[in-house]
């Protein structure tokens, strides 16, 4: 195992700095100067301003240039300095990158234990009205644009009913400490992470409820069935665990994936997390905190993919660990 994990750590770093590079180039293509943007906002756009800024910044070094020196950072783990907020990028990104893990990683842990829940509900109650139900429900979560179900969950529980906060990491000013302070953050998490979880639990629990039903026609359960095992320790013991590795399979992708794409929920909810970090560094040009959080999310997603590799083996101990 300890072979297998220094393999995939060396091809991730690989795999890392192509992203590295790839990225450089697609943020250098896209129109805007951070310089003229920077010049606009100091209401100074006359062209030596901008010229100053510009050789401030290594802005006016050619690209090849620009590439080896901020490679060179990231080897050395730097991610540079953002010329917009005046301040390391690695400092912004740590700030904001727990309140964004705190978010995507309740969210996750929301749709992954209900989706597999319905999911499985749904398989052993099909062809009834419950997974009929289950079904219309994954469906049209699935369907439902998540800045819409945001808006709505914002009009119905903070606007309407006032039970819960519409935006914000905490109560503003409150100086909440201890299990006070826990439960205000508690509450302001609520309505952000189950508008992601929605989308993923009826992922889930439309894959979990087909893999099911495909694991139950398979011969090994038919003997159980005929050694006179009760219905649900079948379903419990030997079809929902040998279902459970292509929701494993997409459950690993999509974790990395959440961190760098709740930009909009962040938005809607003015949550301050590294998707918001990013939405802002891109209206700014700023082209170092972009990449920054691009290559933030980037290690996270291969990390993920690590750990579900790893988690194939406890889920099912016959497979067996290969580079």
């Amino acid at each position: 195992m300890i072979s297998f994990i220094a393999q995939r750590i060396a091809k991730a770093v690989i795999v890392l700095l192509a992203l590295v590079v790839l990225n450089f180039f697609l943020i250098r293509m896209a129109p805007g100067d951070p310089a003229v943007v920077m010049a606009g906002e100091a209401g100074a756009g006359d062209q030596l301003f901008i010229a100053q800024l510009r050789e401030k910044f290594g802005l006016d070094r050619p690209l090849p240039v620009q590439l080896f020196l901020y490679v060179k950072g990231i080897l050395s783990l730097d991610l540079g300095f953002s010329f917009r907020q005046q301040m390391p990028v690695s400092k912004l990104i740590l700030d904001r990158l727990p309140a964004t893990l705190l978010l995507t990683g309740t969210a996750f842990a929301i749709s992954l234990a209900f989706g597999i829940l319905f999911g499985a509900l749904a398989a052993r109650f099909a062809g009834t009205w419950a997974d009929t139900a289950i079904t219309i429900a994954a469906l049209i979560f699935y369907a439902t644009p998540l800045f819409w179900v945001a808006l709505m969950a914002i009009l119905l529980f903070s606007v309407t009913m006032d039970w819960l906060p519409s935006f914000g990491y905490e109560t503003v000013g409150a100086g909440y400490t201890g299990l006070a302070h826990v439960l205000d953050v508690a509450a302001h998490l609520i309505l952000p992470a189950t508008t992601i979880g929605l989308f993923f639990m009826a992922t889930y629990a439309r894959m979990t409820r087909a893999s099911m039903l495909e694991v139950n026609r398979l011969d090994f359960v038919k003997t159980a069935r005929a050694k006179g095992l009760s219905d649900a320790v079948i379903q419990r013991r030997h079809v929902l665990r040998n279902a459970l590795l292509p929701v494993v399979t997409l459950a690993g992708l999509q974790a990395g994936t959440l961190v760098g794409g709740a930009v909009l929920t962040e938005t809607v909810f003015a949550w301050p997390g590294i998707g918001r970090l990013m939405y802002e560094a891109l209206l700014q040009r700023d082209y170092n905190l972009l990449l920054g959080v691009f290559v933030v999310c980037s290690a996270m997603v291969l990390a993920f993919n690590l750990i579900t590799d790893l988690v194939y083996r406890s889920v099912d101990p016959r497979i067996e660990f290969a580079s």
